[in-house]
């Protein structure tokens, strides 16, 4: 029985899909600039989720959303479009930008071993749909229009503060003097941006007879209403998104199209590293692709991230990876010792495996179980398929040969041919294949 915590009614709940099929909606990317690990964390909660889905015999449709367009410095509505300051940062166009870091995204989102979706949604796919919702929350009342755009009017959904328990009046309080001036209430946000004579943005299109682009919110709302249709079962993302990104996502649709957007709204925690904010100012953004050069793979990552509850707070720091590296090291090892033992035993031990994952997807409480568990062959494979952790793909059992050199390594050390033995030894080292010897025999295991 799965169990998951639904942010909407900030507690645990006994998951029940909504139909024959499990319809989950991922926040995606927004693809200006290289991932930072950080940026990872949150996609290999989400790949534990369709992979739990999926063990409970789940058929899933999933969406990712790549933004390529809207997103700005905010998240709100001030500051430049982030495409753009990639563009300017790099000297390319916001399209070329937008397509070198899908492309690194995608190449990270591989090498995580994270399942594919089974659609990929760029923004700016979209945006004749987006100018279809905005007109349909403009005929049920919900919006305004200032000079810099379409406005959703929030005093005209009186639910709108329920799903991020916002206190709208210390907002409205709160607010900045001269910020956005027009706006009638400070929770309204943008659904359409206006683009002024002079402006530098090049991503435009025409809406009510003016250059514009759509608000970042928006894209979400809409492209779950044209690939999944609404109400999704689950919605995924990271706690910044519930005050703001989600909380409008979940208006523009009931504006738009007068339904709930999602049963499930699950949200994971950050990162921290070293106890602090990533930061390019801390020089802390570390890349996958700088944790390959201190001697970590993405796996050794994936399975720090996996060590820790999706709803917790972790910090980082490289003597944790290390901690997570050798305990992969050790389940490769012990999965070295099952093709060794030949061990046919079909007694499995996943079941409570998967069970500690059912109760929200814990995987640290999984992961002590299988610290302490006699595991066969077929376990190991289940808990790859459950975690996609490449444990088997990167352990596989080794030649004939290598078992013959291994038993005449064997008899070299009972006639005590030191020479012989160690020459062996070190012709599978050259191989990656190291050696643990004890009084009665030697057995195998990688050391890579």
């Amino acid at each position: 029985m799965l169990k998951l915590y639904n942010t909407a009614t900030r507690k645990i709940e006994t998951f029940k899909p909504l139909g024959d099929v499990v319809k989950v909606y991922t926040c995606g990317p927004t693809v200006y600039a290289t991932p930072h690990i950080g940026n990872y964390a949150a996609y290999t909660y989400w790949d534990l989720l369709i992979r739990t889905l999926k063990m409970n015999d789940y058929k899933v449709l999933r969406v990712l959303n790549l933004t390529d367009v809207g997103h700005l410095v905010s998240d709100g509505d001030e500051g430049e479009d982030k495409l753009e300051k990639g563009a300017l940062r790099e000297g390319k166009t916001v399209w070329e930008v937008a397509e070198h870091y899908i492309g690194v995204y995608l190449s990270n989102y591989a090498a995580m071993e994270f399942l594919p979706a089974d659609i990929l949604a760029r923004a700016t796919d979209y945006i004749e749909a987006d100018k279809k919702a905005v007109d349909l929350m403009t005929a049920n009342g919900f919006t305004y229009e200032t000079s810099d755009g379409i406005y959703f009017d929030t005093s005209k959904m009186p639910h709108y503060a329920d799903f991020a328990r916002l206190d709208l009046e210390g907002l409205q309080a709160g607010a900045r003097v001269g910020f956005s001036a027009e706006k009638r209430n400070a929770s309204d946000f943008a659904v359409w941006k206006f683009i002024h004579e002079g402006e530098n943005h090049a991503m435009r299109w025409d809406y009510l007879g003016r250059p514009g682009y759509p608000g970042w919110h928006l894209e979400c709302s809409t492209i779950i209403h044209e690939e999944l249709g609404e109400p999704i079962d689950i919605h995924t993302g990271g706690v910044d998104h519930i005050p703001v990104h989600h909380t409008n996502e979940i208006a523009e649709t009931y504006a738009a199209y007068g339904k709930e957007l999602a049963r499930f709204w699950m949200h994971c925690d950050f990162i921290t590293i070293d106890g602090q904010k990533i930061s390019k100012s801390l020089g802390n953004t570390y890349s996958l692709e700088d944790l390959a050069n201190r001697g970590f793979s993405p796996m050794d990552y994936k399975m720090w991230l996996l060590s820790g509850h999706y709803q917790g707070t972790r910090n980082f720091t490289f003597d944790s990876l290390e901690a997570a590296k050798n305990r992969r090291a050790s389940w490769r090892e012990r999965i070295a010792e099952c093709y060794q033992k030949k061990n046919t035993d079909d007694n499995s031990n996943f079941d409570k495996i998967l069970e500690a994952v059912n109760n929200n997807l814990n995987s640290a409480e999984a992961f002590a179980i299988v610290d302490n568990s006699e595991l066969t062959l077929a376990d190991w494979g289940k808990i790859d398929a459950l975690f996609g952790l490449r444990l088997i793909a990167d352990t596989p059992d080794v030649s004939e040969s290598v078992y013959q050199q291994i038993a005449e390594r064997e008899a070299a050390r009972r006639k005590k041919d030191f020479a012989k033995s160690d020459e062996i030894r070190d012709l599978l080292l050259k191989q990656g294949i190291a050696l643990k010897d004890s009084k009665d025999n030697s057995t195998w295991y990688y050391n890579n």
